[in-house]
């Protein structure tokens, strides 16, 4: 799969979809990892999610993660549902 890498703020400029399959669930572990290592170790994951114009993937940092998102800087959410990739 081609990546395309965006920034962050362009994350509001796409419609985003959900994925093939939802793998909500799998994710939350992963992100729970993800958000330690942002607050504590101020470290960068990136995330592919899906839209209306195919994946897009973003490198930053996660703030938190609720019960359907996750909320980055600047209060942008994805949802969890929407998740096709998560890797540090």
């Amino acid at each position: 799969m081609l990546e395309h890498l965006i920034e962050k703020e362009e994350i509001s400029s796409y419609t985003i979809l959900p994925a093939e399959e939802d793998k909500s669930a799998f994710w939350k572990e992963k992100l729970e990892y993800a958000v330690r290592l942002g607050n504590e170790f101020k470290s960068k994951t990136s995330i592919t999610f899906n839209t209306s114009e195919g994946p897009r993937t973003v490198h930053t940092t996660v703030w938190s993660l609720t019960e359907n998102y996750i909320a980055l800087k600047a209060g942008t959410l994805i949802p969890l549902k929407s998740l096709i990739d998560v890797h540090f």
